[in-house]
């Protein structure tokens, strides 16, 4: 019984795989989530992965910023977290298996509805969607393109 327990509890402990790719996206919008976090890395594939990787290495240093410097998930680094999870909506798009998922949200009450915009590239590797690129869906930005070296 207590090898049960204790299995039962160490697969709880595992990260979860995501199911679809919005599973993968939505993932990154809990509260206190930094995308770059070396903590995460299991979730991405290249090119993000290298981008996050130089981004550590840069910002390593203590006297240089990264060359991530606000949260990309949400084009922004104020928010408010309880605004963007009741406006949130994900839009999925797959074909074979790159995932195209545009995030959608308000970062504060009384923006217009959708007034942000985010596209996350996701792709199939093994079993679970890994996030491959990000970027903001008016095109201003876009990861893969950032000169992190």
């Amino acid at each position: 019984m207590r090898f049960v327990l204790a299995f039962a509890l160490s697969l709880a402990s595992l990260p979860a795989l995501a199911d679809t790719a919005s599973d993968a996206v939505r993932f990154f919008y809990k509260p206190d989530i930094y995308v770059a976090d070396p903590a995460f890395y299991d979730r991405f594939a290249e090119p993000a992965l290298t981008k996050f990787k130089q981004n550590q290495k840069q910002s390593a240093d203590g006297d240089q910023v990264g060359c991530i410097d606000f949260a990309l998930q949400y084009d922004a680094q104020d928010l408010d977290d309880g605004e963007v999870a009741r406006s949130l909506t994900l839009t999925e798009g797959v074909k074979n298996d790159i995932a195209i998922v545009t995030a959608s949200f308000q970062l504060f009450p009384g923006e217009p509805a959708s007034a942000r915009a985010i596209t996350w590239v996701a792709k199939k590797v093994g079993p679970s969607w890994k996030i491959s690129d990000i970027a903001a869906a008016n095109g201003e930005w876009k990861l893969s393109e950032f000169d992190c070296e």
